[in-house]
């Protein structure tokens, strides 16, 4: 039979989502793939049946329903500070996933640049690689998850043609601040590059530390590709709605690449988040609150197991260190924590382009009985260890 491409060889399936599938089969409890294990806001329930009801069944308008990208915008400007145009500066795509995907093949060519930090969020180099683009990666440091300006700038010299930043980021929790941004903002206006951002955790960012969008920034808008979706500020991650947010012109070739990827997000389903999207500030404060008290749960439980971890300042995902455990594989590791305490992560390893191994990924998106179910199990760990 016929090779397949050369390009799939570079990297790998979902290391996550392979061990949501190793942590069902042990039926151990999962903090390794970010989803909720609680209900979306009940009036958005209540409008996702009504739109079922009113016969939404074919085809929106391909980069988005009209109604949807209204209140997008309308939400979007609040919290952005930008005047958007529905009309001219949204297309809505199948989820972030698809989001990021757009935006890397509207603004590279291949065999251009894409400068991409790590730790980093699995998708970002495998979307590079399928775009026919060559990543490019930045370290960040622990414990602070720091940048070195000098290292970028010799990244950007290579011929960058774009940059992901993943803000709030996963899977460190590191929050970006304003001189951090302002520093990426200067080198990208300096080698006329395009920045990506991935902001779907833009709403839970813990005190004190606030989220700066990258495109409100002094002049930046006009190279900035904004991704984000719905999934993780209204606990619909099963919904794939997501979308890209950026100047007129590039979003209007944007819309080319999305309707050949996938022609269009699912019609009810955004005329069900229109209520969402309408949600007064308050919810946006009780997210905050719930995420800040599941965070400090957790945190707690992992303090009491005596283990060390950095304290995610954004997102709801924490990495903790099992050096203390004598794996020299964290993939192995992750495997005996599914089978012997029966609580799954994710290795550090799936998101670090430098060779780390002592670090394991686990998420709090979950109900306080989960994460105290959860935390029980992990003061077993000097037990078994």
């Amino acid at each position: 039979m016929p090779a397949t491409a050369h390009r799939l060889k570079r990297f790998t399936e979902s290391v996550i989502r392979e061990m949501t599938r190793i942590a069902d089969a042990a039926h151990a409890i999962n903090l390794s793939q970010g989803f909720p294990d609680f209900d979306p806001p009940a009036e958005l329930l209540a409008a996702a049946r009504r739109a079922i009801d009113a016969n939404c069944h074919q085809y929106a308008v391909t980069w988005g329903a009209p109604d949807f990208r209204r209140a997008l915008a309308r939400k979007q400007r609040h919290w952005m500070g930008l005047e958007l145009d529905p009309e001219t500066h949204i297309v809505v795509t199948c989820g972030s996933t698809e989001a990021m995907m757009v935006a890397i093949m509207t603004a590279c060519n291949p065999g251009e640049k894409v400068i991409v930090f790590s730790p980093f969020y699995e998708n970002y180099g495998a979307d590079t690689i399928l775009s026919g683009a060559e990543p490019i990666y930045v370290p960040l440091r622990p414990p602070d998850f720091c940048f070195d300006p000098d290292e970028l700038r010799r990244a950007f010299e290579r011929g960058a043609r774009a940059l992901v930043l993943c803000n709030p980021s996963n899977p460190s929790g590191k929050v970006f601040n304003r001189a951090e941004l302002q520093t990426i903002a200067d080198l990208a206006a300096e080698f006329d590059t395009f920045v990506i951002t991935d902001e779907v955790y833009e709403h839970i960012v813990y005190a004190p530390q606030r989220h700066t969008y990258f495109a409100s920034l002094p002049g930046m808008f006009t190279r900035t590709l904004s991704c984000s979706s719905l999934s993780k500020t209204y606990s619909i991650t099963g919904w794939r709605l997501g979308y890209v947010i950026a100047a007129p012109e590039v979003i209007a070739e944007a819309r080319k690449v999305h309707d050949f990827l996938t022609v269009g997000a699912a019609a009810p389903l955004q005329a069900a988040a229109v209520t969402a999207l309408g949600f007064p500030p308050a919810y946006y404060d009780d997210l905050l609150a719930r995420y800040t008290r599941k965070r400090d749960l957790f945190l707690d439980y992992l303090n009491r197991a005596g283990l060390r971890y950095t304290t995610p300042q954004g997102a709801y995902y924490v990495l903790v260190d099992i050096s203390e455990f004598g794996f020299k594989d964290d993939t192995a590791f992750c495997h005996w924590l599914i089978r012997e305490i029966g609580v799954a992560g994710v290795p550090g390893s799936s998101f670090f382009h430098e060779p780390v191994h002592t670090l394991v990924r686990l998420h709090f998106a979950k109900r306080d009985e989960t994460l105290m179910a959860a935390g029980e199990r992990l003061l077993a760990l000097r037990q078994k260890g």
